[in-house]
């Protein structure tokens, strides 16, 4: 499965977003550290839910670190813009 599926899968089982869209910029990093041939190394997530409301900036991305689990050491990066 490709990896923005698995974290699509993720992400809606963890947060019933009410947005969510999951960007592959791999190809914008050709030559750069980290990126592979194929892609699925560089990501932009672009997530709103319910649940995120309270929660400070880093309590956010610790949660969207925790849903991704695996998924996290095996791409180089993540962008995230999480909000409610």
């Amino acid at each position: 499965m490709p990896i923005a599926e698995e974290m699509r899968a993720r992400l809606e089982a963890a947060f019933a977003p009410t947005e969510l869209e999951i960007s592959d910029d791999s190809e914008g990093h050709r030559g750069h550290a980290g990126y592979r041939e194929g892609g699925e190394s560089h990501f932009s997530v672009h997530i709103r839910a319910a649940g995120f409301a309270g929660m400070g900036r880093v309590a956010r991305h610790r949660a969207v670190h925790a849903a991704l689990g695996d998924i996290v050491p095996r791409i180089h990066a993540l962008a995230l813009d999480i909000g409610t």
